[in-house]
């Protein structure tokens, strides 16, 4: 099996995956890397299933060198780390290309994968990240927004009379409590941000055909209010990663 790592700001997604998909998923929180706890729960995901090859993309430079050291430790595989320069499976059009995340690039590895290009993706992690492939099948650029979470925390933490809350579905526009309106304003307004944006993308690409999709914590809950959206795909990142890896596998074969 292939051991997967999407290593982020908050957790740290962790799959195996066969030949043909990811089978298994678990999150790390990325803190307990530094807690020295990752390491066991790691091992606890894993169990006896044999491990012959690793694949991480991190966006967390300090964890990385943690996890490769973790991998190490409990399996003699050989680890691949995605970068611009390992990245198989679309181009590159980009100013300064070891600036994009490669959580981003995995992800549109995946979609254009799944759906062909142009495609969109949009990922709502501790940032909601948009990242654009165009028809020639070369990454872009996108755009960056604070997530959920962070805004409405970020809320609580600087003003005295609002109230930390848990991201939720809110059917009306108009908040009737201090916690409505603030779930109005994240929801709601999310859900603006993110069709004005796949407005202004669907018009510079002059793309009549322009799939979207979604991945992340909140993604299911902004898709259910956006038909903008064309698919929901939790383990997208991981499976990107795997996409690379099985395309590098293939070149080291030929």
């Amino acid at each position: 099996m292939l051991l997967l790592f999407d290593i982020g700001n908050t957790n740290t997604h962790v799959g195996l995956a066969n030949e043909r998909r990811v089978a298994r998923q678990t999150d790390i929180p990325t803190s307990a890397w530094f807690a020295g706890k990752a390491k066991a729960q790691l091992a606890r995901f894993v169990g006896k299933t044999p491990v012959n090859g690793v694949a991480l993309c991190s966006v967390v430079p300090r964890a990385t060198p943690l996890v490769r050291r973790a991998v190490r430790k409990l399996w003699k595989s050989p680890c691949l780390e995605l970068t611009p320069k390992t990245l198989r499976g679309v181009g590159i059009d980009y100013p300064k290309p070891d600036t994009i995340g490669p959580d981003r690039l995995a992800n549109a590895v995946a979609a254009r994968h799944r759906f062909g290009a142009p495609v969109v993706i949009v990922d709502f992690g501790t940032a909601v990240t948009l990242d654009v492939v165009d028809a020639r099948g070369n990454y872009v650029g996108g755009a960056i927004a604070p997530g959920l979470a962070a805004m409405t925390d970020y809320l609580h933490e600087k003003t005295a009379l609002l109230p930390r809350i848990k991201i939720r579905e809110i059917k009306s526009a108009m908040g009737r409590s201090t916690e409505a309106a603030m779930l109005v304003g994240a929801v709601h307004g999310y859900r603006g941000l993110i069709r004005g944006l796949l407005q202004e993308l669907r018009r510079e690409l002059k793309a009549r055909r322009l799939p979207v999709v979604a991945t992340g914590g909140c993604a299911q809950l902004i898709a259910a209010g956006l038909p903008e959206i064309s698919a929901v795909e939790p383990k997208l990142t991981l499976e990107g990663l795997r996409l690379v890896w099985a395309e590098h596998r293939q070149g080291s074969a030929g």
